[in-house]
């Protein structure tokens, strides 16, 4: 007779984990990940990783413009990822964010184009708001719609829109080149500034802060107090039990796009007339696709969101920082900028699970 012997090392789903014990267990991920990127550092270049990580934060903050482009990217990556955030909670896989920018970047430079000296800049920046909600929400709206009555895939659906808005892109700069044969748009309106945000506090960036604060704000109560909220997580726990409880998935499903697509289309706004003032196949720069990553480890709680926004582009920055300071080519920097990544990925598995010992004791 045989005897089925116990693991040594079983995995079991954790049901529920306190808040401080989860912060704690990413803390130590992300000391831990400094401690192996500064080992990583040592054994491939011999240079002090002290001086490697006072580097990547003098990229970031080293000096007053640096540490506002720091702010402005990442107030562009926590836009996108509140705009993501409603879609993910209800299990709705949104990879279109970067369609969605670029529409709502497309439709501000025309504007800024076609209306720049006809409109005050106020009225001109209303009105470029409001439509790129609108072509936001209806670039979102689409595969919702799919969704909702066919059923299709939404994941492939979003992510063919991104490049039927990229070549959208691309003939809007054709048609808007200049100066002519040079293949980009240039700054629009670059003499007059019109359509440009005005500086705010003495700041170029500050309306970029203050909006996307708003935004940032505006989600976590909808998501946590209102109805529709409380609508979006039931059907993103289970369809069946939300079909059960009298709510309309259909509506659910499309509404929610609208919401995630149009903060979206709001972010391809901010991008042109708040910070580049141009318009490229680049200009969402796949920000759309890095943004999953700041909805999904927050847990799409916006305030989380800034800490994630911020750490993200502080390692781009820092990156790029190093890899001219120390020489260092740019796979290096991306492989510390990986480490740090995979340890805070890595940390939501312990998160989530618990390894039991065959003692029966928690590793």
């Amino acid at each position: 007779m045989t005897t089925r012997k116990e693991p040594l090392l079983r995995i079991a789903k954790r049901d529920s984990i306190a808040a401080p014990k989860a912060y704690t267990i990413r803390i130590a991920a992300v000391l831990l990940a400094l401690a192996v990127s500064g080992l990583f550092i040592f054994a491939v270049t011999r240079l002090d990783p002290v001086k490697v990580f006072e580097a990547m934060f003098n990229g970031a903050f080293g000096t007053n413009r640096r540490s506002w482009v720091t702010i402005r990217d990442a107030m562009m990556l926590l836009c996108i990822g509140v705009g993501l955030a409603p879609a993910f909670k209800m299990r709705f896989w949104n990879i279109g964010a970067e369609g969605q920018i670029l529409v709502g970047a497309i439709v501000t430079a025309g504007l800024m184009r076609a209306l720049g000296g006809d409109l005050s800049t106020p009225l001109l920046l209303v009105v470029m708001a409001c439509l790129s909600l609108l072509v936001g929400a209806l670039w979102g709206v689409i595969p919702a719609t799919f969704k909702a009555l066919w059923n299709t895939n939404e994941t492939l659906f979003t992510l063919m829109m991104n490049y039927v808005a990229i070549q959208l892109t691309s003939y809007a700069v054709a048609l808007w080149e200049n100066p002519v044969g040079s293949n980009t748009v240039g700054v629009i309106n670059q003499q007059t500034k019109d359509g440009w945000f005005p500086a705010v506090f003495g700041q170029v960036y500050g309306l970029n802060v203050l909006i996307v604060a708003a935004l940032a704000i505006g989600m976590y109560l909808y998501l946590k107090y209102s109805k529709q909220g409380y609508e979006i997580s039931v059907v993103g726990d289970s369809v069946n039990t939300a079909r059960y409880a009298g709510i309309n998935v259909k509506k659910v499903t499309i509404r929610t796009m609208a919401i995630s697509g149009a903060i979206c289309g709001l972010a391809g706004f901010i991008a042109v007339a708040g910070a580049s003032h141009s318009i490229s196949a680049a200009t969402a720069g796949g920000r759309g696709f890095t943004a999953i990553i700041v909805a999904w480890l927050s847990k799409f709680n916006s305030f989380v969101m800034v800490l994630i926004s911020f750490l993200l582009v502080f390692l781009e920055k820092g990156s790029v920082q190093i890899a001219s300071q120390f020489n260092l080519n740019d796979y290096a920097s991306s492989i510390i900028t990986g480490i740090i990544l995979f340890f805070i990925l890595g940390s939501e598995f312990f998160i989530n699970y618990r390894l039991i010992l065959r003692t029966g004791k928690e590793a």
